[in-house]
C-alpha cells in the first residue's frame, strides 16, 4: 500500500512538472491557472495546453508498457522478457513500416492494426525459435531468440524504408520513440486497447500467481495453465502494440519496472502488476521532462532516456540470473 501511495505522488509530481517545465517555463500557478481557464490566451498558458497531450499519451503508454512487461515475465517465468528484448517492437515496426511503403497507412487506426499484427506474429516467432530443441523455451533462450529477431526484422526495415524516401520520413517518428507528437485522435484509437488489455492482465494477476507454484499444483486447483498463459501474453502482446502504435518502440520501460518493483515489494503478481502499471506512467512521463530539461531549448526523444535508465537494469538483471546459476 506504502508503494502505491508513493508511486501515485510521483506519477503527480511528475505530471505537474510535465505541464510547468520545457523550452519555455511557466509557473506552478499559471499552469493551474490555464488548465482553469481555457479562455487564456498567454504565451505561458498555450505552453501548458499544448504539453497536455504529449503527458497523457506518456502515462498511457508508460502505464501499458510497465504492465506489459510485468505480464510477459510472468507468463514466461523470464526476467528479462519485456515487448522491446523479445522483438516485439521491432516486428510492430516491420509492420508499420510495410504499410506506409506499400499501402498508404497514414492515420493512427493504420498503425494500430499494424502494430499489433506485426507484434502478435513477432511473439509466436520469437516463442517458437525460443522452445526449439531440448529443454523448451529458457529464459536465455528467448533471449536470444528476441534478440536475433530484432537484429533480421531491423535489416528488413531498413531494406523496405532506404529506397523509399517518404516512407522513411514519415516513418522516422518510430525509429526511436518519443511522445512529443502525441495526437488526441491516436490516443482515443488506442485507449480501448489498452483499457481492455489491461482489464484482462489484472483479472489474471491471480491466477499467475497460482501458475508460479507449477502447472501440476495450477491443474490440482482447477487452473488451466494454458489457457492463463494465453491470456496473459496476449494481453502482453496488446498492450506493447498499442503503446508501439502511438509513442513508437519505446524500449526497458517494461523491463526495468517490474524488476525494479519485484525487488521492493515481491513477486506477487496481485501487486506487482497494478503497481507495474503505476511504475511505468512515472517513468515515461520523467522520462520525458527530463528529455526537455537537459536538452533545452531543444529535446531529447524519451525513448533515448529510458535506455539509458533501462541499460544498467538489464545488466543488473543479467548479474542476478548468473549469480542465481
Amino acid at each position: 500500500m506504502l508503494a502505491a501511495i508513493a508511486l501515485v505522488v510521483l506519477l503527480a509530481l511528475a505530471c505537474a512538472g510535465s505541464l510547468v517545465f520545457g523550452s519555455r517555463e511557466v509557473a506552478l500557478a499559471d499552469a493551474l491557472a490555464a488548465l482553469l481557464d481555457p479562455q487564456l490566451s498567454d504565451i505561458g498558458s498555450i505552453a501548458v495546453r499544448e504539453r497536455i497531450p504529449r503527458t497523457v499519451l506518456a502515462v498511457m503508454a508508460g502505464a501499458a508498457l510497465g504492465l506489459s512487461g510485468a505480464l510477459l515475465q510472468a507468463v514466461t517465468r523470464n526476467p528479462l522478457a519485456e515487448p522491446g528484448i523479445l522483438g516485439v517492437n521491432t516486428g510492430a515496426s516491420l509492420a508499420v513500416v510495410c504499410g506506409i511503403a506499400f499501402f498508404g497507412a497514414s492515420t493512427g487506426q493504420h498503425f494500430l492494426v499494424l502494430a499489433l499484427i506485426g507484434a502478435a506474429l513477432t511473439a509466436v516467432l520469437v516463442f517458437a525459435i525460443g522452445g526449439v530443441g531440448t529443454g523448451g523455451a529458457t529464459p536465455v533462450r528467448l533471449a536470444l531468440a528476441g534478440a536475433a529477431t530484432t537484429a533480421a526484422l531491423s535489416s528488413l526495415v531498413s531494406a523496405v524504408l532506404l529506397p523509399r524516401l517518404q516512407a522513411m520520413e514519415e516513418f522516422r517518428f518510430w525509429q526511436v520513440g518519443d511522445v512529443s507528437r502525441a495526437q488526441w485522435d491516436v490516443m482515443l484509437t488506442v485507449a480501448p486497447v489498452i483499457g481492455i488489455a489491461a482489464l484482462v492482465g489484472l483479472v489474471v494477476a491471480p491466477l499467475l500467481d497460482v501458475l508460479a507454484l507449477g502447472d501440476d499444483v495450477a491443474r490440482g486447483l482447477g487452473v488451466s495453465a494454458t489457457g492463463v498463459r494465453v491470456l496473459g501474453a496476449g494481453a502482453g502482446i496488446a498492450l506493447g502494440g498499442a503503446a508501439h502504435a502511438a509513442a513508437g518502440p519505446i524500449a526497458f520501460v517494461g523491463l526495468a519496472v517490474p524488476h525494479v518493483l519485484r525487488i521492493l515489494v515481491g513477486s506477487s503478481q496481485r501487486w506487482l502488476l497494478p503497481l507495474s502499471m503505476l511504475g511505468g506512467a512515472t517513468l515515461l512521463v520523467a522520462a520525458d521532462l527530463v528529455g526537455r530539461v537537459v536538452a533545452r531549448p531543444a529535446e531529447l526523444e524519451s525513448g533515448i532516456v529510458t535506455a539509458i535508465v533501462g541499460a544498467p537494469v538489464l545488466v543488473l538483471v543479467a548479474m542476478r540470473m548468473r549469480g542465481r546459476q
